[in-house]
């Protein structure tokens, strides 16, 4: 059998199981790419401990051998919306996202082409726009209603995957820098909304009806880039940095009428610098910054209150802000089989209070993440990995979008929650 055949199969299995419901945590991307970072905080582009460098920082591939990691994370996000105050008394209430337990699967395979030169793959996936809401007890003046006043259950699921093909090259016994040609698919579905898709009694939200809701699963795909750069500045202090610029992706069709742009969705710029450094030989501690650029795409960055139809050019989105996310991560090599790991993710919220209703749909307000992990060394070529995460419950509240529909004071103020825990594991091969 061919060498790289059975490593392909896997990443075409991969593939296909990532592209099922994926979640996040910074907004919507995860606090980390890899079971061994996600037990430092997601600290890792100044780290070389898998081969999940083409979701991290693809130069340092080079530096990890010939190998094989894939894991899986079983993630409980918990979710609820609740409005008070309204002046029409049935318009409050609060509900409970469904859906609290999803599998995400991770895989990365690298192949030293010679000692200054590597070839790999990551597949990873982001998401976290998911909300599954019973339609609950509301009544918005026609009858029996979800939350934001149209028939049957509400929510939204996206999910975004990636191929990684990832070249690493070594410029000298120190420095090396790589790239990774970015393969995008992401689907998407909403329902619930038919309040927005130019329903009786409401005003026209939509300029393009029919397109807004309940059209099951819209797909699109694209192609974008990562470039990185890691150096080992001494032995005990090594640096890295990473790049993707906006992944421009085909539009939802099914949703032109619900996101601005005719139903495009990007996937934002984003960028890293991390350092790592070894106070004692056995312990590494690492520090990453890393800034996402959701007001780059006008369906997650855009307002919601701009004063233009959804779906249309420059239309309203649901009013992120660009964020700043620190992760910090200790490693200790306890012994030759085991090590341990912990690490703090703090991050920005990027949903405010202006824009509450929309993001009743997609609560990304997490900002603070407590992981650990370890990895245990069963033989010279295997390991096993696994990683734990936990986050507070962080909400946002604000001014129901209804109230200038249905008069000042009349819908009150919304709040979103969330809290999350996940618990991965991975296994590694080394060839």
């Amino acid at each position: 059998m061919n060498r790289l055949h059975l490593p392909l199969k896997m990443v075409a299995l991969a593939a296909a199981l990532v592209a099922g419901p994926a979640f996040a945590t910074n907004g919507y991307f995860p606090h980390g790419y890899g079971i061994r970072a996600k037990g430092m905080g997601g600290a890792s582009v100044a780290m070389t401990e898998d081969s999940m460098g083409g979701a991290n920082n693809p130069a340092t591939m080079v530096w990890v051998g010939s190998r094989l990691d894939a894991g899986l994370e079983l993630f409980s996000p918990h979710r609820d919306a609740e409005r008070s105050g309204a002046g029409f008394p049935t318009l409050n209430g609060s509900v409970d996202s469904d859906s609290k337990n999803f599998f995400v699967p991770e895989l990365g395979y690298n192949r030293m082409l010679n000692s200054d030169l590597s070839l790999g793959v990551t597949v990873y996936g982001n998401g976290g726009m998911n909300t599954d809401y019973p339609q609950g007890n509301f009544n918005c003046g026609g009858g029996a209603a979800n939350m934001l006043c149209g028939s049957g259950g509400l929510g939204v699921d996206l999910m975004q995957l990636v191929v990684a093909p990832t070249v690493s090259y070594k410029i000298n016994s120190s420095h090396s820098v790589g790239a990774s040609l970015l393969i995008g698919y992401q689907q998407f579905k909403a329902k619930g909304l038919q309040a927005f898709d130019n329903a009786p009694g409401f005003p026209p939200f939509t300029g393009a009806p029919g397109s807004v809701t309940n059209n099951g699963y819209s797909r699109s795909h694209g192609f974008g880039i990562r470039l990185g750069y890691y150096g080992r500045l001494t032995d005990m202090l090594s640096i890295g940095a990473a790049y993707a610029p906006k992944m421009n992706m085909s539009r939802f069709k099914e949703y032109a009428g619900l996101f601005a742009d005719n139903g495009d969705f990007d996937i934002p710029a984003h960028f890293a610098v991390g350092l790592s450094f070894m106070p004692m030989p056995a312990v590494t501690v690492a520090l990453d910054y890393q800034r996402i650029k959701y007001s780059g795409v006008g369906s997650v960055g855009n307002a919601s209150s701009v004063p233009l139809p959804l779906g249309a050019p420059g239309g309203p989105g649901f009013g992120w802000r660009d964020i700043d996310v620190l992760k910090l991560g200790v490693q200790w090599r306890v012994d030759s089989a085991w090590t341990l790991r912990a690490g703090l993710n703090r991050g920005q919220n990027p949903v405010t209070s202006e824009n509450v209703t929309f993001n009743i749909l997609a609560p990304g307000v997490m900002k603070q993440h407590y992981t650990g992990g370890f990895t245990w060394a069963m033989s010279p070529t295997d390991e096993l990995s696994a990683s734990l995460m936990i986050a507070p419950r962080q909400s946002v509240s604000g001014p129901s979008m209804f109230n200038a529909v249905m008069g000042a004071g009349a819908a009150g103020n919304e709040t979103v929650r969330m809290r999350q825990y996940s618990l991965g594991a991975a296994w590694s091969r080394k060839f």
